[in-house]
């Protein structure tokens, strides 16, 4: 095994890439023709579309809050992880015969459609904070290489990434929507190929700097949580959950919600629903849990607060950047110039777009870090250089359409810019916090505070779902908080504002972060 100077790299880091590759090239794969397949097949409308993109994205960010904490107290890493994974595949090919019946069998199809959705959620809970968590284990504390090897892994999940939209849209995003079924059944043995990896090599090449096996079940875990009805009874009550909130959000199940009213500002209840309510108790549940924790000391407790205030800031990140598979499938479907005279580019294929660039670049970032040297940035500091990227990117596509008219398509070079800056700008803060999360966290709650990263980007997409439905349709102006949405020059501008405003006051307290992260 490599020593703490050795620049080289545990092979357990490829089993990982190899794995992530996999189950990301699945999961973005059916991520960009999801919200085409609702409203082209299933015939949702783009507002509603918006909202149950968001609440399922929303929730397969927060059931890693689950799978941690399961991992950490019953089955450990490598179980969650091949549990995890065999659900999600089910989930795929649940939505491949959805997709087969919305025609002959409306009433079969969305109950389909909402099963298949909360299997994915579930499996993902269970696979997506314990994958990232291992990386970490492979390295001992304070090895100047774990920035490095989540950057690499990073590219893993950007490889797959890159190529599940592709071959995903390339099979069902074909102009006729029967054709969509086809993406989910790619996406289920994309997901197959990442548990056998897993399953295979784990044993072999996921070990520490000892040669220990890493994400094996705890060593206290009692004997019943490893039988397979305990296993079945926390899966099955996971999907019940997942798809009963995800199908009660969406407001189909006519519960009538409360509004909300903050500092003189009305919130709709169709902003904040069920959803959002339960991310905030699992914030403030897990808060109390670590926080009220007396074996912690007051050092670990000051670092843990550096994680829930990055966490906060990537809300500002993640709400803006995943409106790629929302919002911006909208503009690239509708109002982009894709027609090449030989060739008409699916929809889709541009969320390929962001992964590429985030493969290419990769290595650069990765060598421009350790080239610093000393003079390498905070992490909470290049957290607020990624939160500027983005506002740029959507400044340059705002500029990109201001003046044009409805109806009138624009170059693809406006999309393809705007995802250039973005996964600039991910780069800068999605591997160094993933990074930063694992440096600063103590060995007990290492999942649950991944969990809480993943938490952040659980707000973030609940809020990416809300922000969608502000897209401009015809002549119909929409307001969000006062500001009013009437194009989309305005629309993108939003972004802009947002995100620029959340990377000055990280900049400013970044300092005050650092210090923290020193005690």
């Amino acid at each position: 095994m490599t020593s703490n100077q050795d620049s080289k790299h545990p092979r357990g880091l490829t089993v990982l890439f190899a794995t992530e590759m996999w189950e990301r090239f699945n999961f973005y794969g059916m991520r960009a023709i999801l919200i085409l397949f609702m409203t082209k097949a299933m015939l949702f409308s783009k507002e509603f579309s918006s909202q149950l993109y968001g609440g399922y994205m929303s929730l397969i960010y927060l059931t890693p809050l689950v799978g941690g904490y399961v991992a950490d107290r019953y089955w450990g890493n490598k179980k969650s992880i091949i549990v995890g994974g065999l659900v999600m595949a089910i989930g795929e090919f649940i939505l491949f015969f959805c997709g087969n019946t919305y025609e002959s069998n409306p009433q079969l199809s969305s109950f389909l459609f909402f099963a298949g959705l909360g299997f994915m959620i579930s499996g993902n809970g269970f696979f997506k904070a314990n994958i990232s968590s291992l990386v970490g284990q492979l390295y001992p504390k304070g090895d100047r290489r774990i920035d490095a090897a989540y950057t690499i892994f990073y590219m893993g999940i950007n490889v797959g990434g890159a190529l599940g939209p592709f071959v995903c849209g390339l099979f069902g995003d074909t102009g006729n929507p029967v054709d969509f079924k086809w993406a989910f059944l790619v996406g289920g043995i994309g997901m197959i190929i990442s548990v056998l990896t897993q399953v295979l090599y784990h044993k072999k090449y996921v070990v520490d700097s000892d040669n220990n096996i890493v994400g094996l079940a705890p060593s206290n875990a009692p004997t019943w949580s490893k039988s397979i009805a305990f296993i079945v009874i926390i899966l099955a009550s996971l999907i019940c959950l997942s798809t009963g909130l995800l199908f009660m959000d969406s407001g189909l199940a006519n519960i009538k919600h409360l509004g909300v009213e903050l500092m003189g500002i009305k919130f709709s209840t169709s902003m904040f629903t069920n959803i959002f309510f339960l991310l905030i108790g699992s914030i403030i549940t897990i808060a109390l849990i670590i926080f009220t924790d007396k074996t912690l000391s007051r050092i670990e407790k000051s670092k843990v607060m550096v994680i829930f205030v990055v966490s906060f800031f990537v809300v500002f990140f993640w709400s803006a950047f995943e409106q790629a598979g929302a919002s911006l499938t909208f503009f690239a479907d509708e109002q982009t110039q894709r027609d090449l005279g030989f060739f008409v580019v699916p929809a889709s294929f541009f969320q390929s777009l962001n992964s590429i660039f985030v493969v290419t670049l990769a290595p650069l970032f990765a060598w421009f870090w350790v080239k610093l040297g000393k003079y390498d940035p905070s992490s909470p500091t290049k957290m607020a250089i990624g939160l500027f990227l983005l506002a740029l990117g959507y400044l340059w596509i705002a500029f990109g359409v201001k003046g044009v008219q409805p109806g009138i398509k624009v170059s693809m070079i406006w999309l393809t810019g705007m995802y250039l800056m973005h996964s600039s700008g991910e780069l800068c803060l999605s591997p160094i916090g993933l990074s930063l999360v694992n440096k600063l966290s103590p060995l007990k709650f290492s999942s649950m505070l991944m969990a809480v990263w993943f938490t952040a980007n659980a707000f973030a997409n609940y809020l990416m779902g809300v922000l969608s439905k502000l897209y401009p349709e015809g002549d119909r102006a929409k307001e969000f908080l006062g500001y009013t949405i009437s194009n989309n020059y305005d629309f993108f501008m939003l972004f802009v504002i947002m995100s620029g405003i959340a990377a000055i006051v990280l900049f400013i307290i970044s300092s005050k972060l650092q210090n923290l992260m020193k005690n």
